[in-house]
């Protein structure tokens, strides 16, 4: 359905064209010699012949043609200044979760973190719209890269950590490793054991991870929340050092503020029975999280179902209709039409 959005400015357009118009027929006959002090002089002879009669009638009608071409692209002009428009109706849905990826990158998970890595990027392509950010920790935290939805980014990002980690994944892969890459392992480390006699300090990296979301350090209530907010917390709960905030009182500071935090255990096989890790499965369940660990063959269809289940904040508008503007086919007329001008102009000067 073809609609004008500034239907008013087609007579507004077409008035200001014909005035300048006639300013220019004025201009121009006002500026022309006096036809007493003209000099007159009768062509006719040079018409009499078959060529010169031929030139005249298809000069003249070039000129017309070049000023039908001129009116016609100057009415297509005033279309324009009308905006014209379609209906554009479609189904909109908008995300407004945010996900944080929680990593303990200390000595005892480091040799795992690859598999976790790996686990990420395969949660990541089953994301639309969600923001995504990253942060590891040891006895202190750094962020990978803030809450974002470039999901080229997020996956580039991913793709080189888990090329970094492929060389720590066992001793042999270290002693492998050259200067350049322990170097590089080092960088991306960095900012991650800042505190003394203390590593995996997993309360605090779980705190400064929940920081990362809007409204956690003032309080989130349920009803003044725009984005639902998810953790997916990796670590093998060894901590070693004295922590300002164990597990328990991290997880609850992020249930009190309506964060979900999910859990990925990131540890040898023969750990999985550990006290360590049936007490942060106890924690994360008791909280309402979903625990996993790398026996769990669908261990990441379970965690995207655990995290597709809290989406309460989706919006969908289904049947959305809007104006938009449509000058395609109006836009292709004046182009063709300016062309044939220039085409005939090209000529008569011929």
């Amino acid at each position: 359905m073809l609609h004008w959005q500034w239907p008013w400015a087609i007579p507004i357009a077409f008035a200001a064209a014909c005035a300048i118009g006639a300013l220019a027929f004025w201009l121009n006959a006002r500026g022309g010699a006096d036809p007493a002090d003209a000099e007159a002089w009768d062509v006719d002879d040079g018409l009499e012949t078959e060529l010169g009669a031929r030139l005249a009638r298809q000069w003249r009608r070039l000129n017309r043609a070049a000023a039908a071409l001129v009116a016609l692209a100057l009415a297509l002009a005033c279309v324009f200044a009308a905006r014209p428009a379609q209906v554009d109706a479609s189904d909109e849905r908008s995300a407004t979760r945010d996900i944080v990826l929680c990593l303990d990158v200390s000595g005892s998970a480091l040799p795992y973190d690859r598999q976790v890595i790996d686990t990420y990027r395969s949660l990541v392509g089953h994301f639309r719209g969600e923001r995504i950010g990253m942060s590891i920790f040891n006895s202190t935290s750094r962020t990978v890269f803030p809450l974002t939805d470039d999901y080229a980014m997020v996956s580039r990002q991913l793709d080189e950590a888990s090329a970094l980690l492929a060389g720590v994944e066992s001793q042999d892969d270290i002693d492998d490793m050259t200067d350049r890459q322990y170097q590089q392992v080092s960088d991306w480390l960095a900012g991650t054991q800042n505190r003394k006699n203390a590593t995996s300090l997993i309360g605090d990296g779980l705190v400064s991870c929940a920081a990362m979301l809007p409204g956690f350090s003032y309080g989130r209530s349920s009803s003044d929340m725009s984005r639902d907010a998810s953790i997916v917390l990796a670590t093998d709960n060894v901590v070693s050092g004295t922590p300002t905030y164990t597990l328990d009182e991290a997880l609850a500071m992020t249930s009190k503020a309506h964060i979900a935090v999910d859990g990925l255990f990131s540890g040898p096989e023969q750990s999985e029975g550990d006290e360590a890790t049936q007490q942060m499965r106890t924690l994360i369940e008791r909280h309402g999280g979903v625990f996993l660990t790398r026996a769990d063959g669908d261990s990441v269809d379970a965690l995207v179902r655990s995290i597709d289940a809290r989406r309460t904040k989706d919006v969908e508008n289904a049947g959305r209709a809007a104006w938009t503007d449509a000058p395609g086919w109006w836009t292709l007329a004046l182009a063709a039409l300016v062309g044939a001008w220039l085409l005939v102009a090209w000529r008569l000067r011929r």
